[in-house]
């Protein structure tokens, strides 16, 4: 029902680094080499980058492999969507082609719109109707609204939030408050922080892990990062979501790998595997993995 650019708000109820610089394990490595994990904290706080990526597919061309399956309580699958789509940019307009496509089950109702929202919301991130225009990939400045959203409109704002937003609150989801607020001091210590420095498919990288202590009732269970040493841009991002409200719940685990085409980074594949339920819905079990490549500016 929700997915999650990184950006840890700066406000009164955020802890102040010396603080969670303490409550972070840090490696061998990344001790012997003196970091300064403050500085570390802020950069994380304050990272547009993840979120950048992403905007950066509003203003590229690119090809998209597009696999979708819904499925039962026994793990078959009842519908699905094989399909690859291209997006093309020109004169600051898109629009997408699909090249091909093939639908089982009741993936499409019969006007061809998505039976699912698991659906909906997979093609409100990579597919594009008609022609949008006047886009650009700036993020400074931009802020989500969700109150004056409804229904599917709402899910997806709120879905962004929680996708590109790690770490702060969600308006508009009954019963979950702040539990999305992982650096809010009411809620850092119920989580495990640590702090590594690793390899990553050919790239030295910081790994940031952040683990939900047993039994603490948060959103976010388990959330790992991994940042390009250098540019302090996120390469890839593992979570781990889940909370049960009762009139809902949701189970969700996704995957973002990271590459460059040019100066720009862009997402290259995103892995969901979820299911989520809201009261009078009929409760969704999806996977899907988007795989992009052939960048360009045209």
């Amino acid at each position: 029902m929700f997915f999650t650019q990184t950006v840890f708000s700066q406000n009164e109820d955020s802890l102040d680094n010396a603080r969670l610089s303490k409550m972070i394990q840090l490696s061998e490595v990344v001790v012997r080499n003196n970091m300064d994990v403050n500085a570390f904290i802020q950069r994380v706080k304050n990272d547009t980058t993840f979120y950048k990526a992403f905007r950066n597919l509003r203003v590229l061309s690119f090809t998209s492999m597009n696999d979708i399956r819904m499925k039962n309580k026994k793990g078959e699958v009842t519908a699905s969507l094989q399909s690859k789509t291209r997006q093309h940019v020109a004169k600051g307009c898109r629009t997408m082609e699909i090249l091909n496509e093939s639908a089982t089950g009741d993936f499409y109702d019969k006007n061809h719109d998505y039976n699912y929202y698991t659906a909906e919301l997979y093609a409100s991130l990579f597919f594009t109707k008609g022609q949008v225009c006047g886009e650009t990939n700036i993020v400074a400045g931009t802020q989500r609204d969700v109150k004056s959203k409804k229904g599917i409109e709402k899910n997806k704002e709120q879905l962004k939030m929680l996708f590109f937003d790690p770490g702060k609150k969600i308006p508009g989801i009954p019963l979950m408050g702040d539990k999305t607020a992982i650096f809010d001091k009411d809620h850092a210590d119920r989580y495990d922080f640590s702090l590594d420095y690793v390899d990553y498919n050919g790239q030295s990288c910081y790994l940031f892990t952040i683990k939900a202590k047993s039994g603490t009732g948060v959103v976010i269970d388990n959330m790992t990062t991994w940042f390009n040493s250098k540019s302090m841009e996120i390469v890839a991002r593992n979570y781990d979501l889940s909370y049960d409200a009762g009139v809902y719940d949701f189970n969700v685990h996704m995957e973002v790998q990271m590459t460059q085409f040019g100066e720009l980074t862009v997402p290259s594949t995103l892995r969901y595997v979820g299911t989520w339920d809201v009261a009078f819905k009929k409760r969704e079990r999806g996977v899907f993995t988007a795989t992009l490549s052939d960048f360009s500016r045209q």
